[in-house]
């Protein structure tokens, strides 16, 4: 009774077949009678023998080919090597045998360095999955490895090369992103450096230049903090670079070895090395990737100190070219209805309650926060105002775009709470500095009576001082893409515009 195994997909045959086919074999006829039948399962379909000279012309061949195209082969050739004459039928030319002899020499079916079975001296053309070794058929179906899952030994090697192929694939792309990361971010970041490190220099010299008698000491001292934190920050991009210069180079190396693994390692040499192989793809993926940190950026204070802001605001604030916004009034068609204008439009009242008659509706008009602007955009030289707060525990003061969001009661409306303002906060007996919703709490000895704001726009620098004893409250540096506006809050008592 002959049956087909479940486990690899070539016909068996049971003793009775074996003994019937012994008694009916002619003689002369070989006595491995199985094998014979299941070396036809196994053989190529085109039933062409390949000569030993055409196999290792072929193979040398496909090694002097690049990797991926001796893996795959030619899809053109083997199209050209299935095909038949019209009309009569024969058989493709030589160089289609050659083509067809040359991808089974690259499965490893004719492997030049096959080895034999020493208990049924038969081709071990097949691969045991559950003891990982090659077998011969007879193994697979009498031997020790019957019941075992066994696939055709070009499979296996078809699947290992495949994985050994998307191993390479995915080390060259890594490789090449390190590449990316060393010729443009790294370059981006030394360019950046320069500049950055530039203009540090020139803030701080522009602003020891207004007191440089009193401040000769700090400028050199902040000078070379700038000089220390520029050669930090070139450190750790030099650093940056040679690790993952390294890194590829040493991921070269391994892809290389991959290949010569692929492409010179005999197929059964292939197939039980898989260990070796993963723990070199293992090493490779644990190189890690590069990114970018703010280790390779220059730290924003490091040309600053409170000495330096305080005297620097305090030359600005003395300063004849210092603008003084003397025009400057609250618009009406921003304020909340909430809040009430005087006649001079210079003082800003909070009302506990909506008025009666209700304000025609106007797109300029906040109509949630109680929030106003100022009739005056600024967007060049140096210019500074002054608030009188009084008594009021809750306001805020500062600058925003002419964009910011006027309808609604979500963040994009709220003073200090996104990118399109910065103030200084005044509520539940705090003083506070907001900015795109980070709030950072500052240090006040004495509750100011009045808020100055002086915005230099030649340096981007928004300060916040006490105009009586020019006590710096906050500065604060930004890169200001377009022209700000006063911008004002209050939800307790007044506060009003002085001139």
């Amino acid at each position: 009774m002959c049956f087909v195994s479940r486990d690899f997909r070539v016909p068996l045959t049971c003793n009775t077949c074996v003994t019937a086919q012994t008694q009916f074999r002619p003689s002369g006829a070989p006595a491995a009678m199985m094998t014979e039948e299941l070396s036809e399962f196994t053989a190529p379909k085109g039933g062409v023998e390949t000569s030993p000279t055409v196999k290792s012309e072929e193979m040398s061949t496909a090694e002097e080919q690049p990797i991926f195209a001796a893996l795959v082969g030619d899809t053109s050739a083997t199209a050209a090597a299935a095909g038949e004459k019209p009309g009569g039928g024969a058989k493709a030319p030589a160089a289609t045998a050659v083509m067809s002899t040359t991808s089974d020499t690259e499965s490893g079916i004719f492997s030049g360095e096959s080895e034999t079975c020493v208990e049924h001296e038969s081709e071990l053309d097949w691969f045991c999955g559950t003891e990982l070794k090659l077998i011969c058929s007879h193994c697979a179906i009498v031997g020790p490895c019957h019941g075992h899952t066994v696939t055709p030994l070009a499979d296996r090697v078809t699947a290992v090369r495949n994985q050994l192929v998307d191993a390479c694939e995915k080390i060259q792309l890594q490789a090449l992103r390190m590449e990316r990361f060393i010729d443009h971010t790294l370059t981006v970041k030394e360019q950046k450096l320069q500049v950055e490190a530039s203009t540090a220099r020139e803030r701080v010299v522009a602003r020891v230049s207004a007191a440089r008698e009193a401040l000769e000491e700090e400028e050199q001292r902040l000078l070379e903090e700038v000089q220390r934190e520029e050669e930090r920050v070139e450190q750790c991009l030099l650093t940056q670079r040679a690790h993952w210069g390294q890194a590829m180079a040493s991921l070269t190396h391994t892809r290389a070895r991959l290949v010569h693994t692929l492409t010179h390692s005999p197929d059964a040499q292939l197939v039980t090395s898989i260990q070796e192989i993963g723990e070199r793809v293992e090493e490779a993926e644990g190189v890690g990737k590069p990114c970018d940190t703010e280790q390779l950026n220059m730290k924003p204070g490091c040309s600053d100190s409170q000495l330096l802001r305080g005297i620097w605001a305090s030359a600005m604030m003395h300063r004849p070219n210092v603008y003084s916004l003397s025009s400057l009034k609250f618009e009406e068609r921003t304020a909340n209805p909430l809040l009430s204008l005087s006649d001079d439009r210079c003082t800003l009242t909070f009302l506990h309650k909506k008025p009666r008659q209700p304000l025609p509706y106007d797109p300029a008009r906040f109509d949630c926060w109680p929030n106003a602007l100022g009739s005056l955009s600024v967007s060049s030289g140096t210019h500074s105002w002054a608030l009188d707060v009084g008594q009021s525990g809750a306001f805020k003061v500062g600058v925003c775009y002419a964009g910011l969001q006027r309808k609604g009661s979500g963040d994009e409306a709220r003073l200090g709470h996104n990118d399109q303002s910065w103030v200084l906060s005044h509520y539940d007996g705090e003083y506070s500095f907001w900015h795109g919703g980070e709030k950072a709490p500052l240090r006040v000895a004495m509750r100011p009576q009045r808020v100055g704001v002086l915005l230099d726009w030649p340096s981007q620098t928004l300060l916040f001082y006490e105009p009586e004893s020019a006590a710096v409250l906050h500065c604060v540096t930004h890169h200001f893409c377009a022209p700000l506006l006063p911008a004002f809050a209050v939800t307790d008592q007044s506060i009003t515009i002085l001139h």
